[in-house]
């Protein structure tokens, strides 16, 4: 009987897969262990709902997706060929604008994005990096194609997951990663390391954090603890000079790269939003004179903002002159006339989604509204096209879960995590798969009630 893990549309991974399935059998085993030891060691998110903060538990699924080597050798050649584009588009978009002049990306819709700062405008951040760390969310379809469905270039979260996840897998069953062909993922630190090395302009790294009540702040210290960075508060760290500090019992030390977990309008209260608490007064100022690198750069929504995601495939045309490796969901924009028109005549058919929401909110299926909430949102659209986009719904591939002790199919997708350097681009052999909880739902945030598993890359 072929495991249930297997896709019949991917042979090759099928073979793989078999004489692997005695090995994960033994982690399914361990899974309430390994379960009990991520709640030990805190691996929560949390989220605001309501007005109140709530800490959860992040639930893992023992069954590790499986990308054979060929796979990945495809993903790595898109992917890096997809943020090097994103990072060209972003010293544009803030430099010369030649995209835009070009008639590529419309001037309108640019600017007419929150993302988009105009206090970025004119400076380039140290080695002419603007996303050091991106986060791009991939599924993949029944006939094994994969499909890029969003670029995550602010501050993406989740690779500390499988990080902790595989360490306690390999800690419970040892001998299913020494008798497999599994890269080894714990190179994630390293890469992070040396992207912070590389721009740092000068004094320690520093993982900047909101705090105890961010949603990601296990990540936060994790990541810190792993570089070898300081974690560090807004308290722990000030601005003199132009030059950024950290507070120490013998006066202040220098700081050269700063890897922020905050969103840029707290970043700074004498830049953004002046009633922010958790920002750093003047830490702008230091980054515009180029004496601090900022992981990322502020600035970056312009970049993945989801109805920019429209353009990227262009992008990739238009500064590298290649075509696109990996490519979009079939996608439509309401900004153009001609896409709305579709959208209203085929919106049951469509998934549309609010380009100013993240997280799995602000994402309507067309069936699953009555008719008069179609002919509602079709007024939405009509009044406000810039707000949305709209995508055929793609069937992606259903992975295995441990569900109450059977396996069970539930729809997944991978957040990639690529490093840019300025000397070279690097994509991570792992990522985060995220899965739903939920039978019916195409939904696999954690937000919504997902859960995650490891993610296995093979080396041959």
């Amino acid at each position: 009987e072929r495991p249930v893990w297997e896709s019949p549309a991917i042979p090759e991974k099928q073979k793989i897969q078999k004489k692997e399935g005695k090995s994960m059998d033994q982690l399914v085993q361990h899974q309430q262990t390994i379960n009990d030891q991520l709640a030990r060691y805190g691996v929560k998110f949390g989220l605001y709902k309501n007005g109140t903060f709530q800490e959860r538990l992040f639930p893992f699924d023992p069954l590790p997706r499986v990308i054979t080597a060929q796979e990945f050798r495809t993903l790595d050649e898109g992917l890096v060929q997809r943020v090097d584009a994103l990072n060209l588009f972003l010293k544009d978009v803030y430099g010369d604008k030649k995209i835009i002049r070009d008639g590529i990306v419309p001037e309108d819709f640019v600017f007419a994005g929150s993302g988009y700062l105009p206090q970025c405008e004119g400076f380039v951040p140290s080695k002419g990096v603007y996303s050091h760390i991106s986060g791009i969310d991939l599924v993949q379809a029944k006939d094994g194609s994969w499909f890029i469905l969003e670029d995550n270039l602010r501050i993406p979260s989740g690779a500390s997951y499988p990080l902790i996840a595989r360490e306690l897998c390999r800690r419970c069953s040892p001998e299913t990663f020494s008798g497999n062909a599994i890269v080894d993922n714990r190179n994630y630190a390293q890469l992070l390391r040396q992207t912070m090395d590389a721009v740092n302009t000068g004094g320690i790294n520093v993982v900047f954090t909101p705090g105890r009540y961010n949603a990601a702040y296990f990540e936060h210290s994790y990541l810190a603890e792993k570089t070898g960075a300081v974690l560090a508060e807004c308290g722990d760290l000030y601005v003199e000079n132009n030059k950024v500090y950290l507070k120490t019992v013998h006066g202040g030390e220098r700081v050269g790269a700063v890897y922020r977990r905050i969103s840029d309008e707290y970043l700074d209260p004498l830049s953004f939003k002046p009633e922010s608490l958790i920002g750093i007064p003047g830490i702008m100022d230091a980054y515009r004179a180029g004496n601090v690198a900022l992981l990322n750069a502020p600035g970056n929504g312009v970049a993945d903002d989801k109805g920019i995601y429209y353009f990227v495939p262009k992008m990739i045309k238009y500064y590298l002159g290649e075509e696109p490796i990996l490519h979009n969901a079939p996608t439509y924009l309401p900004f153009y006339e001609k896409d709305r028109q579709y959208v209203l005549e085929h919106l049951e058919t469509l998934v549309v989604k609010d380009v100013a929401e993240a997280g799995g909110y602000g994402v309507v299926f067309g069936r699953d509204l009555t008719k008069q909430q179609l002919e509602e949102f079709r007024t939405t659209i009509r009044n406000e096209p810039r707000r949305f986009i709209a995508q055929e719904v793609i069937d992606f591939l259903d992975l295995p879960i441990m569900d109450g002790g059977e396996k069970g199919p539930r729809k997944a997708d991978l957040r990639a995590f690529v490093l840019s350097n300025g000397d070279d681009t690097k994509v991570w052999a792992s990522g985060l798969t995220r899965f739903s909880r939920n039978p019916d739902s195409f939904v696999v945030n954690s937000s919504q009630g997902g859960g995650f598993k490891d993610t296995w890359v093979l080396s041959r």
